[in-house]
């Protein structure tokens, strides 16, 4: 017996002495913004715990988006398809990046001929960042056609900052285009791409009784639809309580090829910012295409002014530098 509990002592002493060696002498903080990866390829942008924003990226889709858009209340500001239409509008996916007419291949819609696919090939081990300032996450996406063919790839960051917690956050999506080895593709002038916004119905001008303002100080469709302006706000009710409101701005950035740029807008809920609404865009390995947007989400019926002071805060922010890191 007395052999016994001297083992049992021996063994003890020695899983203590493991636990001390394998115990952290300071553990790190917790960032207060995470970009979590979850099942069925989908990244979680997260603010102490809570979901802001998920990037969705199944293979089995034919683009790239996130849902939900929350501000500080858990309805989703954005919807998935059109409240009207939800069959042929089944490709307004929330908030997402596409483009009608790529050499004749339309990568908007769901239904139709030559249809394209915007497909996550890669999201790299330093692809994901983490602080207390923001997260963000890196992908490689190839735009392909019916054939499979892969006519661009696409370099994008995503990235999710507070600037008042849940109330008010930019997300910042940095693009950029090359084509494969030789070859030459174009971006026809088109109203349908590049970013693009469908509303909550609570929040659409005919459904709910919201507002859309833009940079110019127009409101609504009629007064604004496909005219230049620097960024377009959507605002409306999200919650029946007494400050049941919030909205999103679309803010296009002053290096983008365009800016201002035409906004494609509907009182039925939906805001595009125009990649190339008149003219032609040729992208090659040696001619890239730069871009970058963000959304402003944010509590309330925004003021022009407190707009517009937001959208010169994102243009001053400092580029990111989309290069491949090596490994």
């Amino acid at each position: 017996m007395r052999q016994i509990t001297a083992l049992f002592a021996i063994i003890a002493a020695g899983l203590n002495g493991h636990a001390q060696e394998a115990a952290p002498s300071e553990p790190k903080p917790v960032p207060r913004m995470q970009a979590i990866p979850l099942p069925h390829q989908i990244t979680s942008f997260q603010l102490d715990g809570r979901e802001l924003t998920a990037c969705h990226f199944d293979s089995a889709d034919r683009r790239v988006f996130w849902y939900p858009i929350r501000s500080s209340r858990e309805a989703s500001l954005t919807r998935m398809g059109h409240p009207h239409d939800p069959l042929t509008h089944s490709h307004h996916n929330s908030v997402w990046i596409s483009h009608a007419d790529v050499d004749g291949v339309n990568f908007w819609g769901d239904f139709g001929k030559a249809l394209g696919q915007i497909a996550k090939m890669e999201i790299s081990r330093e692809g994901y960042e983490e602080s207390d300032e923001f997260a963000a996450m890196r992908m490689v996406n190839h735009w392909k056609g019916e054939d499979g063919r892969v006519m661009l790839i696409e370099t994008r960051r995503t990235e999710v900052r507070p600037l008042d917690g849940a109330k008010s956050w930019l997300m910042i999506v940095d693009l950029e285009f090359t084509a494969p080895g030789k070859s030459i593709t174009t971006f026809k002038p088109s109203g349908f791409g590049l970013m693009a916004v469908r509303m909550a119905r609570s929040i659409g001008v005919k459904d709910g009784g919201g507002r859309i303002l833009n940079s110019e100080g127009a409101v609504n469709e009629k007064a604004m639809f496909r005219l230049p302006a620097h960024w377009c706000d959507y605002s409306g009710r999200i919650t029946n309580g007494a400050d049941g409101f919030a909205g999103i701005t679309l803010m296009n950035h002053p290096a983008n090829p365009q800016n201002p740029t035409p906004y494609h807008v509907r009182d039925d809920g939906w805001m595009g910012a125009c990649l190339n609404l008149d003219s032609a865009i040729e992208v090659s390995a040696e001619k890239k295409l730069r871009l970058r947007y963000a959304l402003w989400v944010h509590d309330g019926i925004a003021p022009q002014p407190e707009i517009e002071a937001i959208w010169k805060k994102f243009t001053v922010l400092p580029q990111v530098d989309l290069t491949p890191v090596k490994k």
